[in-house]
């Protein structure tokens, strides 16, 4: 780096001098060469002002994970077209929704969207942001309307839709996904609403009377002693399910298997904030007990790794209940607290909610509702002590999961008004995430680019961001990394020349017992032969240097 040139940006100056310490400690343990890395840090910057070369060198950087994806949100329209015409749905021809058959005027058959290129697209730009600034909506409504116009669609397709976004996560080079669904349906909500009249659970909390842990013990025991354990026990053949046909469908373990065979999912139970107080607690217990809080009692999904609570923060329910339900989380955590737990939390902005909802959903989430990982924190810099708050996640490792086209499309929060590089300079982990790729028209190749060319984002950070996407991910056994800063590896995995095909037996020892360890192996794997590369410009110049 010539420091005459680059130190001009000031910011990008002060993070080389933090980093580089760690970069040199990092070749050393890891036994990277490094001119490989400086080299495509430098190519790297060679092109940062081509967005054309920066997209296709960001298309084949690994990547590492996605902490933040919705699974029916990952989801592109046109694969919600071809679903509802297979399933025989019908379509709204006024509002583009998908809804059940049998079609009964005005609707009509989801199928004619394939032969009729007008309402094929205008289903796309309902069911998407695709052209949303000709709707008639913000942003944030079109956005969160979409939802429930391709919800039918969804019906029974849990397996395409895994595959689906497993597929295109392996052309982003990820490894990784954690995905956000509802494992339970209807019958919990029956149910919970049952208990809760019966417990007078509306009448009472927010009415005089603030909920007590004797008033969840209760419930909670109320919701295993009349039917939770068999609910969930078909979620979990349901999820399971789900999964076989997914692999079948993608060929998994044959010759013809699908690059996205190689994508490890997991899974994070959503609950949605938006609805009752019993409803809301029942779905927290399920996605604890589905995450193997109990095991003897109720037997845990396979792949279930946590939770988060989902829909739009600024709606009525969800900012009127927002502490109850911190203290909701806060009680679950104490009585099953191995349970991983990761919030939505300041995906709001100035205007969208009175000043005061600006105030306390970060704080809360962390300081009450036990969060390892914040989505969006947007709205940070608007709680009080906001510093204060940056330092404290960042000396406790909460790691915020930064959506940029999602805050973009959905808030208009874009450049320097987004909170990531005060997140960054914090020394909050942060990693880059989709959201909503197929809602939003985007997916993780665009996130980097947006990280480059909105956020300056230097090659080396957008690395860090993509081990730290593992490093925080919600998996099984120690990490790789010996320091929980990604510097040093484990002893048994320290070479000065690590073989990633073949480790020494006391590697692949540690390896075979870390799900975590495994993975990340295989992004140091994926890094080292990216950065091997000759990277060079394709009109002839070679090695270029920094300041072309």
């Amino acid at each position: 780096m010539e420091a005459g040139s680059r130190c001009r940006t000031g910011v990008r100056c002060v993070l080389a001098i933090v980093l580089l310490p760690t970069l040199l400690i990092t070749l050393v343990a890891t036994g990277y060469a490094a001119s490989d890395e400086s080299r495509t840090e430098a190519y790297f910057e060679s092109i940062r002002k081509d967005p054309n070369l920066l997209l296709a060198f960001l298309r084949e950087m690994p990547k590492g994970g996605d902490l933040h994806n919705h699974l029916t949100g990952s989801i592109y329209a046109e694969s919600y077209i071809q679903l509802a015409a297979k399933h025989g749905d019908c379509v709204d021809p006024k509002s583009f929704s998908i809804l059940a058959g049998p079609c009964t005027a005005p609707a009509v058959p989801a199928s004619i969207a394939l032969s009729d290129p007008n309402l094929y697209a205008h289903m796309i730009d309902a069911l998407s942001m695709r052209n949303w600034q000709l709707s008639g909506q913000s942003g944030h409504d079109h956005f969160f309307d979409a939802f429930g116009k391709y919800a039918q669609a969804t019906e029974g397709a849990t397996d395409k839709l895994l595959a689906e976004t497993a597929s295109r996560a392996a052309s982003q080079r990820e490894v990784y996904q954690e995905l956000m669904l509802t494992p339970t349906g209807k019958d919990l909500e029956t149910l919970a609403r049952k208990l809760g009249e019966e417990q007078h659970w509306d009448a009472d909390f927010g009415h005089g009377r603030a909920a007590s842990d004797a008033d969840f013990e209760t419930m909670r025991q109320a919701l295993l002693d009349n039917g939770l354990p068999e609910i969930l026990t078909t979620a979990r053949a349901q999820l399971e399910q789900a999964e076989a046909q997914r692999n079948a469908g993608m060929h998994c373990g044959t010759p013809q298997s699908d690059p996205g065979c190689e994508v490890v999912q997991r899974f994070l139970a959503q609950v949605s904030r938006g609805k009752s107080k019993d409803v809301v607690f029942a779905q927290m217990l399920a996605g604890f007990l589905l995450s193997g809080a109990d095991p003897a009692a109720v037997p845990p999904a396979a792949h279930m790794s946590g939770i988060n609570l989902v829909m739009p923060e600024d709606w009525y329910i969800p900012m009127l209940d927002f502490s109850l339900q911190m203290r909701m989380l806060n009680y679950l955590h104490k009585k099953y607290p191995r349970v991983h737990i990761t919030l939505h939390a300041g995906e709001l902005v100035e205007g969208l909610v009175p000043p005061e909802g600006l105030q306390f959903h970060v704080r809360d989430s962390v300081e009450i509702g036990h969060a390892e990982r914040i989505g969006h924190g947007v709205d940070i810099m608007n709680e009080p002590g906001s510093l204060d708050l940056m330092r404290e996640m960042a000396q406790n490792n909460v790691m915020v999961e930064i959506c940029l086209t999602s805050n973009d499309v959905i808030l208009g929060v874009r450049g320097a008004e987004h909170p990531l590089r005060d997140y960054i300079r914090a020394g909050v982990p942060v990693a880059l995430a989709t959201d909503d790729e197929g809602v939003a028209r985007s997916d993780m190749t665009h996130e980097y680019l947006k990280g480059a060319q909105e956020q300056d984002l230097s090659y080396l950070q957008l690395k860090k961001m993509a081990r730290t996407s593992l490093e925080r991910a919600f998996l099984g056994g120690p990490s790789l990394w010996r320091d929980g800063k990604m510097v040093l590896m484990m002893k048994e995995c320290t070479t000065q020349k690590p073989n990633f095909e073949k480790p020494p037996p006391a590697c692949q020892k540690f390896l075979d017992g870390s799900e975590k360890a495994r993975l990340q192996w295989k992004l140091e794997w994926q890094f080292r032969q990216f950065e091997s590369r000759p990277w060079t410009s394709p009109f002839g110049s070679t090695r270029p240097a920094a300041t072309e």
